[in-house]
């Protein structure tokens, strides 16, 4: 359907708009997961070790003969150094700061796969694959009118999530907490947080956005910063997204 109607700040279809030819991108998973890993893999810092650490002793091999294992032994001691087997060692296969860890995509391609992450926004079946939880009557992509950046108070925003029957998506992603197993609670990310709707305006700095900041899982951005991991979370195309109707109408623009 290349027209969708255009819904106001108290639920009701207030227009229509035709929509731009990106929604009609064939879905490529594959790319969109290839871009994803990209771009979480630009962000690690190499580690390494120091060359000389365990090595730093003047330990030396008995040889065979002294009824001991013929690892390097101190002078003067049995105890043992330098092997990667004892205290204080050296790393059999320590990390080095030279390992390739960016996975790294064409430029084509990338712009392939956020083409292809914004079209299956608009594919129901890949919203609710992802998780979302939509009302059968709502009609994807969801197109809203630009009153809706006025919106300054939490409350306001909620009771119009409310009245388009998306607030049980917010709460699907509150009551989906949970705690991370693994050393990953140690490292700064003990909650795996489920992601729910993403807000896309045509501009950054709007009352909306302080609004809307702190419900569960919810996301913002303006069209100049959108990015396959915002609109694909973990690789996953299909995020259920509001889109302002001068976003919409900014799209082929941006993204031509």
């Amino acid at each position: 359907m290349s027209v969708v109607p255009i819904y106001s700040i108290d639920g009701s279809i207030k227009g229509e708009i035709k929509l731009p030819s990106i929604f009609f991108e064939d879905i490529r998973p594959d790319l969109i997961r290839r871009a994803v890993i990209s771009s979480i893999t630009a962000r690690i810092q190499p580690k390494g070790r120091d060359p000389m650490a365990g090595k730093r002793t003047t330990a030396e091999s008995l040889g065979v003969g002294f009824d001991l294992s013929r690892v390097p032994r101190i002078k003067g001691s049995i105890r043992a150094a330098f092997a990667p087997c004892v205290v204080k060692g050296r790393l059999a296969f320590p990390p080095k700061t030279e390992k390739i860890i960016h996975e790294k995509i064409n430029k084509k391609e990338r712009k392939l796969a956020l083409r292809s992450a914004i079209a299956a926004t608009a594919i129901r079946e890949w919203v609710i694959k992802r998780g979302h939880i939509i009302k059968d009557g709502l009609s994807l992509p969801i197109v809203v009118s630009d009153e809706i950046k006025n919106i300054k108070k939490a409350k306001e925003f909620r009771e119009f999530l409310m009245k388009l029957s998306l607030w049980d998506d917010v709460i699907r992603a509150k009551e989906g907490i949970r705690e991370r197993a693994g050393k990953g609670k140690r490292r700064g990310r003990r909650w795996k947080k489920p992601k729910s709707i993403l807000l896309v305006t045509d501009e950054l700095n709007t009352p909306l956005r302080l609004a809307a900041r702190n419900f569960s899982g919810l996301d913002y951005s303006d069209i100049h910063s959108l990015n396959v991991e915002i609109l694909a979370p973990g690789g996953h195309p299909g995020r259920l997204t509001i889109w302002t109707e001068s976003a919409i109408k900014k799209l082929e623009e941006v993204f031509a």
